[in-house]
């Protein structure tokens, strides 16, 4: 396949920018102008090829002075002609040399296989080669990049940065809807998969019981759990006097068939008296002999967790039987529901408290980022550990996108896009060749007049 010059060009070609000089005129106005540093490859040829008329030009003009000279000086005109025909001569000689110079870099000179000329073309791969390792050591070194971030300052200019309230707010603003992205990217299903397996293997992997049990020890020793008793006593007397009827029925149906009603009813108001009697003393006593009871029972309880085998086999079994039951792992799942639709309608509030202390907090690091020299060093050795990381770990692989690139362009494409940007300079190597040339050789000529005429 026939391979066109905008697939093998070594660098994009770009629209000439707006306002940009008109073919015609160059930086100053000067002569052999249209280069337009920002224009297309085509204006830069254009410019090339009225560099070359302008150095071709000189060339033939110095050619046709020597001429005029020579025949000046043939026909008596006079010792001047000698002084002209020497610049003249001269001239064109570094203008050759300078013309050969310049031609050897893109081809061969007149297609004759002269070696080390079409040096582009032919070097092509080399060149992309040294200029990646050019690259890789001079702008890709440890020492390089940390003395350009150090010299930057990045920790004292994000501080002032962040210090701006509009730019906390833009900062909060792009991470809100950074948030809310990932929210909306991530499926829930997935989420909830991986919470809930999360969750059952952490709890499977911890025993819970000598963790509770330390802690409901702890409770008991400060008394916690009396205020749970109180809640309990209080809630029963209570419920105790407004069912007596259904309390003393229960008791009275609970009676053997062969005692007379009477009687059961006897029982059963006797049973609830007490009860009652005796639920209204262990609320008004503190230390009623029943509350006691209960605090040697959660303690003995509290013991055995940490310490009983057997309870402690007995709660990891519990502990397994819910976890393992749909209704738990539902509700593990579900979480991740409400947590999602909290931190998204937080994220979209701009008056939400989490967007307030978002913000406060870069407010608050920006202003602390600007004052102390201490944060901004921790913050700039950061960054530079990180980005020295990146180009020392990732030397080769940078670099080898420049000799790689360079490698599979067109030599003679890229001989020509080369010259395109940077023939018309060249051409002026030509002029100066020719202009340096013959004052040269009217020094000499001068010289030597001077010293053996």
């Amino acid at each position: 396949m026939e391979r066109t010059e905008a697939d093998t060009a070594p660098k994009a070609e770009r629209a000439p920018a707006a306002g940009t000089a008109p073919t015609g005129t160059g930086p100053g106005g000067g002569p052999g102008g249209g280069f337009v540093p920002g224009g297309t490859d085509e204006e830069r040829r254009r410019a090339v090829r009225r560099m070359k008329t302008l150095a071709t030009g000189l060339l033939l003009a110095v050619a046709v002075v020597y001429a005029l000279a020579k025949w000046a000086g043939s026909a008596g005109a006079g010792g001047w002609t000698g002084y002209v025909a020497a610049a003249a001569e001269a001239g064109m000689v570094g203008a050759l040399a300078d013309w050969f110079a310049v031609t050897a870099l893109f081809k061969r000179p007149m297609g004759l296989p002269i070696p080390h000329t079409a040096i582009i073309p032919t070097k092509k791969d080399q060149l992309g080669q040294s200029l990646g390792d050019f690259v890789g050591e001079n702008f890709l070194s440890a020492e390089v990049v940390r003395r350009r971030l150090r010299s930057v300052g990045i920790g004292r200019r994000l501080g002032g940065w962040l210090a701006e309230p509009k730019n906390a707010d833009r900062v909060t603003d792009e991470l809100s809807t950074a948030l809310r992205g990932a929210l909306t990217v991530l499926r829930d299903s997935d989420v909830q998969a991986v919470v809930g397996e999360a969750i059952t293997r952490r709890a499977d992997a911890h025993e819970i019981a000598p963790g509770a049990g330390a802690m409901l020890e702890k409770v008991v020793a400060e008394g916690g759990h009396r205020r749970m008793v109180d809640l309990i006593v209080f809630r029963a007397h209570d419920w105790l006097v407004e069912h007596a009827d259904s309390v003393m029925t229960a008791v009275s149906g609970g009676a053997p068939g062969w005692t007379p009603r009477f009687v059961d009813r006897k029982v059963g108001d006797r049973v609830y008296k007490e009860l009652l009697r005796f639920v209204t003393e262990m609320r008004d006593m503190p230390e009623h002999p029943a509350r006691g009871a209960i605090d040697r029972f959660l303690g003995d309880f509290a013991d055995d967790l940490q310490s009983d085998p057997q309870t402690r086999a007995k709660v990891e079994r519990l502990k397994s039987e819910v976890l393992g039951r749909g209704e738990v792992q539902d509700l593990i799942a579900s979480a991740w529901g409400s947590v999602r639709a909290m931190i998204v309608a937080a994220a979209e509030d701009e008056r939400s408290e989490l967007r307030l202390r978002v913000r406060a907090a870069l407010l608050s690091l920006g202003r602390r980022l600007s004052d102390e020299e201490r944060l901004q060093s921790k913050v700039d050795g950061w960054l530079e550990g990180a980005a020295v990381y990146v180009v020392t770990t990732y030397q080769s692989e940078i670099t080898s996108l420049i000799t790689d690139t360079v490698a599979g362009w067109d030599a003679e494409q890229t001989s020509k896009k080369i010259e395109a940007h940077i023939g018309r300079d060249l051409q002026f190597i030509r002029i100066n060749g020719t202009v340096v040339g013959a004052l040269a050789g009217l020094c000499i000529y001068a010289v030597s007049q001077a010293f053996g005429g």
